[in-house]
Protein backbone atom coordinates (compact mmCIF):
# COMPACT_ATOMS: atom_id res chain seq x y z
CA UNK A 1 0.00 0.00 0.00
CA UNK A 2 1.16 3.53 -1.10
CA UNK A 3 0.32 6.75 0.99
CA UNK A 4 1.47 9.99 -0.26
CA UNK A 5 1.72 12.59 2.82
CA UNK A 6 2.74 16.42 1.32
CA UNK A 7 2.32 19.95 2.19
CA UNK A 8 3.59 22.65 4.74
CA UNK A 9 1.39 21.87 7.73
CA UNK A 10 4.00 19.81 9.41
CA UNK A 11 2.62 19.34 12.70
CA UNK A 12 -0.61 17.71 11.15
CA UNK A 13 1.62 15.50 8.50
CA UNK A 14 3.47 14.09 11.57
CA UNK A 15 0.10 12.75 13.12
CA UNK A 16 -0.80 11.20 9.64
CA UNK A 17 2.17 8.95 10.10
CA UNK A 18 2.21 8.53 13.57
CA UNK A 19 -1.39 6.88 12.74
CA UNK A 20 -0.32 4.78 10.29
CA UNK A 21 3.30 4.32 12.46
CA UNK A 22 0.00 2.95 15.27
CA UNK A 23 -1.13 0.11 12.58
CA UNK A 24 2.33 -1.84 12.95
CA UNK A 25 2.25 -2.19 16.69
CA UNK A 26 3.68 -1.08 19.09
CA UNK A 27 7.27 0.45 19.85
CA UNK A 28 8.70 -3.04 20.19
CA UNK A 29 6.99 -4.47 17.20
CA UNK A 30 7.76 -1.35 15.21
CA UNK A 31 11.56 -0.52 15.72
CA UNK A 32 12.54 -3.60 12.98
CA UNK A 33 9.90 -3.43 11.14
CA UNK A 34 10.64 0.07 9.98
CA UNK A 35 13.12 1.93 7.47
CA UNK A 36 13.56 5.34 6.98
CA UNK A 37 15.40 6.74 3.84
CA UNK A 38 16.60 9.95 2.46
CA UNK A 39 14.36 10.86 -0.89
CA UNK A 40 17.35 13.53 -2.22
CA UNK A 41 20.05 10.49 -1.98
CA UNK A 42 18.02 7.23 -2.36
CA UNK A 43 18.51 4.42 -5.15
CA UNK A 44 15.56 2.15 -6.69
CA UNK A 45 17.80 -0.64 -5.72
CA UNK A 46 17.62 0.81 -1.50
CA UNK A 47 13.76 1.31 -1.99
CA UNK A 48 13.52 -2.44 -3.49
CA UNK A 49 15.78 -3.83 -0.54
CA UNK A 50 14.00 -2.16 2.11
CA UNK A 51 10.42 -2.98 0.86
CA UNK A 52 10.93 -6.14 -0.01
CA UNK A 53 12.42 -7.47 3.56
CA UNK A 54 10.03 -9.74 5.39
CA UNK A 55 8.59 -8.55 8.63
CA UNK A 56 10.21 -9.65 11.66
CA UNK A 57 7.43 -11.14 14.11
CA UNK A 58 4.44 -8.68 13.12
CA UNK A 59 2.26 -8.65 9.80
CA UNK A 60 3.67 -5.68 7.63
CA UNK A 61 6.68 -3.48 8.15
CA UNK A 62 6.74 0.31 7.23
CA UNK A 63 9.26 2.13 4.51
CA UNK A 64 8.86 5.82 4.87
CA UNK A 65 10.74 7.67 2.50
CA UNK A 66 11.32 11.88 2.79
CA UNK A 67 11.70 14.57 -0.09
CA UNK A 68 11.28 11.66 -3.09
CA UNK A 69 8.53 13.87 -4.46
CA UNK A 70 10.78 17.34 -4.03
CA UNK A 71 13.30 15.25 -5.78
CA UNK A 72 11.44 15.44 -9.06
CA UNK A 73 10.03 19.04 -8.39
CA UNK A 74 9.54 20.77 -12.20
CA UNK A 75 12.82 22.80 -13.31
CA UNK A 76 14.61 24.72 -10.13
CA UNK A 77 14.40 28.35 -10.03
CA UNK A 78 17.74 30.18 -10.84
CA UNK A 79 20.25 29.69 -8.59
CA UNK A 80 19.08 26.62 -6.60
CA UNK A 81 21.18 23.49 -6.82
CA UNK A 82 20.51 21.85 -10.47
CA UNK A 83 19.86 17.88 -10.60
CA UNK A 84 23.12 15.60 -10.56
CA UNK A 85 24.64 15.70 -13.75
CA UNK A 86 23.81 11.85 -15.92
CA UNK A 87 20.40 11.42 -13.94
CA UNK A 88 17.96 10.00 -16.04
CA UNK A 89 15.56 11.93 -17.64
CA UNK A 90 12.54 8.90 -16.93
CA UNK A 91 14.10 8.04 -13.47
CA UNK A 92 10.98 9.13 -11.90
CA UNK A 93 9.13 6.83 -14.21
CA UNK A 94 11.03 4.09 -12.40
CA UNK A 95 10.11 4.50 -9.41
CA UNK A 96 6.46 4.61 -10.67
CA UNK A 97 6.69 1.29 -12.17
CA UNK A 98 8.46 -0.18 -8.75
CA UNK A 99 5.89 1.14 -6.38
CA UNK A 100 3.32 -0.75 -8.39
CA UNK A 101 5.11 -4.05 -7.58
CA UNK A 102 6.01 -3.55 -3.83
CA UNK A 103 5.03 -6.21 -1.44
CA UNK A 104 1.15 -6.63 0.07
CA UNK A 105 3.28 -7.22 3.07
CA UNK A 106 5.00 -3.50 2.86
CA UNK A 107 3.42 -0.37 3.52
CA UNK A 108 5.25 2.49 1.64
CA UNK A 109 4.99 6.25 2.63
CA UNK A 110 6.06 9.28 1.42
CA UNK A 111 6.45 12.12 3.22
CA UNK A 112 7.22 16.25 1.52
CA UNK A 113 6.92 19.22 2.08
CA UNK A 114 5.35 21.55 0.22
CA UNK A 115 4.73 19.96 -3.56
CA UNK A 116 3.67 21.38 -6.97
CA UNK A 117 1.03 20.12 -8.56
CA UNK A 118 3.10 19.76 -11.84
CA UNK A 119 5.29 17.31 -10.29
CA UNK A 120 6.26 14.43 -12.53
CA UNK A 121 6.23 11.30 -9.95
CA UNK A 122 3.22 13.21 -8.27
CA UNK A 123 1.59 12.98 -11.10
CA UNK A 124 1.82 9.37 -12.11
CA UNK A 125 1.42 8.01 -9.01
CA UNK A 126 -2.22 9.63 -8.78
CA UNK A 127 -2.88 7.95 -11.51
CA UNK A 128 -2.88 4.36 -9.76
CA UNK A 129 -3.51 3.47 -6.26
CA UNK A 130 -2.32 5.09 -3.93
CA UNK A 131 -3.80 7.03 -0.94
CA UNK A 132 -2.52 11.26 -1.11
CA UNK A 133 -3.05 13.29 2.15
CA UNK A 134 -2.34 16.97 1.55
CA UNK A 135 -1.96 19.43 4.31
CA UNK A 136 -2.02 22.49 3.48
CA UNK A 137 -0.98 25.99 5.52
CA UNK A 138 -3.80 26.57 8.31
CA UNK A 139 -4.84 30.14 8.52
CA UNK A 140 -7.71 32.77 9.11
CA UNK A 141 -11.27 30.85 10.64
CA UNK A 142 -9.80 27.21 9.91
CA UNK A 143 -6.75 27.95 12.53
CA UNK A 144 -9.15 29.21 15.01
CA UNK A 145 -11.59 26.10 14.50
CA UNK A 146 -7.97 24.03 14.93
CA UNK A 147 -7.61 26.02 18.37
CA UNK A 148 -10.67 25.35 19.87
CA UNK A 149 -10.62 21.72 18.80
CA UNK A 150 -7.27 21.27 20.71
CA UNK A 151 -8.78 23.10 24.01
CA UNK A 152 -11.46 20.98 24.16
CA UNK A 153 -9.25 17.93 23.33
CA UNK A 154 -6.99 18.71 26.41
CA UNK A 155 -10.41 19.27 28.79
CA UNK A 156 -10.77 23.04 28.84
CA UNK A 157 -12.34 26.29 27.09
CA UNK A 158 -10.96 29.27 25.53
CA UNK A 159 -12.65 32.57 24.85
CA UNK A 160 -13.15 33.57 21.58
CA UNK A 161 -10.69 36.63 22.50
CA UNK A 162 -8.12 34.82 23.50
CA UNK A 163 -8.12 32.38 20.06
CA UNK A 164 -7.98 35.24 18.09
CA UNK A 165 -4.66 36.63 19.98
CA UNK A 166 -2.91 33.16 20.13
CA UNK A 167 -3.66 32.71 16.26
CA UNK A 168 -1.91 35.99 15.91
CA UNK A 169 1.02 35.81 17.80
CA UNK A 170 1.89 32.08 16.95
CA UNK A 171 0.40 31.84 13.31
CA UNK A 172 0.01 28.53 11.36
CA UNK A 173 2.85 27.44 13.61
CA UNK A 174 0.65 24.17 14.61
CA UNK A 175 2.94 22.31 16.83
CA UNK A 176 3.80 25.06 18.70
CA UNK A 177 0.60 26.26 19.06
CA UNK A 178 0.27 22.96 20.33
CA UNK A 179 2.87 23.47 22.60
CA UNK A 180 1.31 26.85 23.83
CA UNK A 181 -2.53 25.33 24.65
CA UNK A 182 -0.67 22.33 26.82
CA UNK A 183 0.92 25.02 28.64
CA UNK A 184 -2.36 27.29 29.26
CA UNK A 185 -4.23 24.57 30.27
CA UNK A 186 -2.23 23.49 33.08
CA UNK A 187 -1.76 27.58 33.77
CA UNK A 188 -5.50 27.81 33.99
CA UNK A 189 -5.91 24.29 36.28
CA UNK A 190 -9.68 23.34 34.11
CA UNK A 191 -11.02 27.40 33.88
CA UNK A 192 -11.45 28.64 30.94
CA UNK A 193 -8.64 29.90 28.95
CA UNK A 194 -8.90 34.17 28.80
CA UNK A 195 -6.99 36.57 26.43
CA UNK A 196 -4.96 37.60 29.96
CA UNK A 197 -3.43 33.97 29.83
CA UNK A 198 -2.60 34.41 26.41
CA UNK A 199 -0.85 37.75 26.30
CA UNK A 200 0.81 36.55 29.71
CA UNK A 201 2.02 33.37 28.70
CA UNK A 202 2.23 33.48 25.19
CA UNK A 203 3.12 36.78 24.20
CA UNK A 204 6.94 36.24 24.93
CA UNK A 205 7.42 33.88 21.89
CA UNK A 206 6.49 36.82 19.23
CA UNK A 207 8.57 39.47 21.50
CA UNK A 208 11.97 36.62 21.37
CA UNK A 209 11.24 36.76 17.29
CA UNK A 210 11.34 41.03 17.90
CA UNK A 211 14.40 40.31 19.60
CA UNK A 212 15.63 37.99 17.22
CA UNK A 213 15.11 40.61 14.15
CA UNK A 214 16.25 44.07 16.64
CA UNK A 215 19.67 41.72 16.32
CA UNK A 216 19.58 41.08 12.69
CA UNK A 217 18.86 44.94 12.20
CA UNK A 218 21.48 46.55 14.43
CA UNK A 219 24.30 43.42 13.13
CA UNK A 220 23.22 44.20 9.21
CA UNK A 221 22.09 40.77 8.54
CA UNK A 222 19.72 42.09 5.90
CA UNK A 223 18.78 38.50 4.38
CA UNK A 224 17.56 37.00 7.84
CA UNK A 225 16.11 40.66 8.99
CA UNK A 226 13.67 40.27 6.57
CA UNK A 227 13.38 36.55 7.07
CA UNK A 228 12.01 37.33 10.23
CA UNK A 229 9.91 40.27 9.14
CA UNK A 230 8.17 38.33 6.77
CA UNK A 231 6.80 35.18 8.95
CA UNK A 232 6.23 38.08 11.44
CA UNK A 233 3.85 39.40 8.86
CA UNK A 234 2.92 36.04 8.03
CA UNK A 235 1.86 35.01 11.03
CA UNK A 236 -0.79 38.70 11.04
CA UNK A 237 1.48 40.65 13.26
CA UNK A 238 0.47 44.10 12.31
CA UNK A 239 3.37 46.25 11.12
CA UNK A 240 2.56 48.92 13.15
CA UNK A 241 2.86 46.80 16.28
CA UNK A 242 6.36 45.55 15.26
CA UNK A 243 7.58 48.88 14.16
CA UNK A 244 6.15 49.78 18.20
CA UNK A 245 7.80 46.60 19.26
CA UNK A 246 11.49 47.34 17.38
CA UNK A 247 10.79 50.90 18.88
CA UNK A 248 10.60 49.77 22.60
CA UNK A 249 13.02 47.33 22.09
CA UNK A 250 15.89 50.09 20.87
CA UNK A 251 14.47 52.09 23.91
CA UNK A 252 14.99 49.29 26.09
CA UNK A 253 18.28 48.79 25.24
CA UNK A 254 19.82 52.42 25.45
CA UNK A 255 17.84 52.29 28.85
CA UNK A 256 20.06 48.88 29.85
CA UNK A 257 22.83 50.77 28.91
CA UNK A 258 22.09 53.30 31.02
CA UNK A 259 21.05 50.60 33.64
CA UNK A 260 23.72 48.82 33.59
CA UNK A 261 26.35 51.30 35.23
CA UNK A 262 24.51 51.35 38.19
CA UNK A 263 24.84 47.80 38.85
CA UNK A 264 21.11 46.63 39.28
CA UNK A 265 20.84 42.72 39.56
CA UNK A 266 19.04 41.46 37.21
CA UNK A 267 15.14 41.53 39.10
CA UNK A 268 15.57 45.30 39.31
CA UNK A 269 16.39 45.90 36.07
CA UNK A 270 13.24 43.91 35.22
CA UNK A 271 11.38 46.12 37.66
CA UNK A 272 12.48 49.25 36.28
CA UNK A 273 12.46 47.92 32.27
CA UNK A 274 8.60 46.54 32.77
CA UNK A 275 9.59 43.50 30.97
CA UNK A 276 7.43 40.34 31.64
CA UNK A 277 10.04 37.55 32.47
CA UNK A 278 13.70 36.47 32.89
CA UNK A 279 14.40 35.48 29.56
CA UNK A 280 13.63 39.07 27.93
CA UNK A 281 15.39 40.72 30.67
CA UNK A 282 19.08 38.14 29.94
CA UNK A 283 18.22 38.88 25.90
CA UNK A 284 18.24 42.99 26.61
CA UNK A 285 21.47 42.67 29.08
CA UNK A 286 23.37 40.46 25.96
CA UNK A 287 22.13 42.51 23.09
CA UNK A 288 23.06 45.87 24.98
CA UNK A 289 26.53 45.00 25.71
CA UNK A 290 27.26 44.37 21.90
CA UNK A 291 26.37 47.50 20.14
CA UNK A 292 26.88 51.48 20.90
CA UNK A 293 24.68 54.04 21.88
CA UNK A 294 25.59 55.98 18.42
CA UNK A 295 24.37 52.72 16.71
CA UNK A 296 21.20 52.30 19.01
CA UNK A 297 20.38 55.87 18.48
CA UNK A 298 20.73 55.60 14.81
CA UNK A 299 18.40 52.81 14.69
CA UNK A 300 15.80 55.03 17.06
CA UNK A 301 15.68 58.07 15.08
CA UNK A 302 14.92 56.28 11.64
CA UNK A 303 11.75 53.86 13.23
CA UNK A 304 10.75 57.31 14.41
CA UNK A 305 10.99 58.56 10.92
CA UNK A 306 9.24 55.57 9.90
CA UNK A 307 6.30 56.05 12.03
CA UNK A 308 6.07 59.67 10.65
CA UNK A 309 5.98 58.44 7.20
CA UNK A 310 3.65 55.52 7.95
CA UNK A 311 1.12 58.25 10.15
CA UNK A 312 1.11 61.05 7.26
CA UNK A 313 0.13 58.01 4.57
CA UNK A 314 3.53 58.27 2.59
CA UNK A 315 4.06 54.82 2.78
CA UNK A 316 2.29 51.63 2.81
CA UNK A 317 2.67 50.65 6.70
CA UNK A 318 4.57 46.98 5.29
CA UNK A 319 6.24 49.03 2.54
CA UNK A 320 7.44 51.23 5.13
CA UNK A 321 8.92 48.76 7.68
CA UNK A 322 10.38 46.37 4.74
CA UNK A 323 12.21 49.58 3.56
CA UNK A 324 13.10 50.40 6.74
CA UNK A 325 14.53 47.04 7.67
CA UNK A 326 16.61 46.89 4.09
CA UNK A 327 17.86 50.10 4.98
CA UNK A 328 19.17 49.93 8.10
CA UNK A 329 20.80 46.32 7.62
CA UNK A 330 22.61 48.49 4.84
CA UNK A 331 23.51 51.23 6.93
CA UNK A 332 22.91 53.16 3.94
CA UNK A 333 23.03 56.60 4.18
CA UNK A 334 20.47 57.08 1.80
CA UNK A 335 17.16 59.77 2.10
CA UNK A 336 14.94 59.17 4.99
CA UNK A 337 11.33 58.20 4.74
CA UNK A 338 10.46 61.15 6.54
CA UNK A 339 10.24 64.14 4.09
Amino acid sequence: MLNILHGEDEFSRQQALDEIKKGIGDETVLAPNMTVLEGQQVKLDQVRAACETMPFLAAQRLVIITGLLERFEPKRKPGRKKAPLGQPQSEHQAFTDYFGKVPEFTILVLVDGKVNNQNPLLQELSKSKVIIKTFPPVRGAVLRQWIEKRVVEQGGKIAPQAVGLLAKFIGGDLRAIANEIDKLALFTAGRRIEEADVRSLVSDIQEASVFAMADAILESRASFAQELLQKLLEQGAAPSYLLVMLTRQTRVLVRVKELAKQGLSPFELQSRLGLSGDFLVRKAVEQAGKYSVARLAEVYRRLLEADIAIKRGWYDPELALNILVAELCQGAKTASLAH
